[in-house]
């Protein structure tokens, strides 16, 4: 899991412990602070703005589940035969994620010429729930395994 800025570590950790699952919260040192509650493996890297997704990149594997909201770290992640989600329970599938990296492609030009956008949406109490909803149905499918 991309925890540097992740705001479900809690429920995460808790829906693992529910499911019997490991969880591997992976941070840079620029975030040490950022446990808030939730237990789990912590695996701490160098600071710096690709290593979280280097080190997530060179150990995970086949099958695993990668839950972030970096849209290039979940398409990469994708053709290494793993799973992704969003922290706001958007499951991220091969077949709709180059449609999502041209519009962040687009957005990322636009803000070079200097059009700055309203940013993302505040992150809600639905998303929250929309994302526990969304990794307990995962889970499930895999219970007993």
């Amino acid at each position: 899991m991309d925890a540097d800025a992740c705001p479900v570590k809690f429920e995460i950790a808790l829906i693992a412990k529910e499911y019997m699952v490991h969880v591997r919260f992976i941070a840079s040192y620029d975030h040490l602070s950022n446990r808030k509650g939730a237990s789990g493996e912590w695996i701490y890297v160098d600071p710096g703005k690709d290593s979280v997704d280097i080190y997530i990149m060179n150990h995970i594997k086949r099958n695993d589940l990668l839950i972030s909201q970096d849209i290039g770290l979940a398409s990469l992640a994708l053709a290494k035969g793993v799973y992704a989600l969003s922290p706001r329970g958007t499951e991220y599938k091969e077949e709709s994620i180059q449609t999502a990296l041209n519009f962040r492609y687009l957005a990322a030009k636009e803000r070079e010429r200097g059009h700055y956008g309203k940013g993302p949406k505040p992150f809600t109490l639905q998303d929250r729930r929309n994302f526990e909803q969304s990794l307990r149905s995962f889970l499930s499918k895999f219970e007993g395994v």
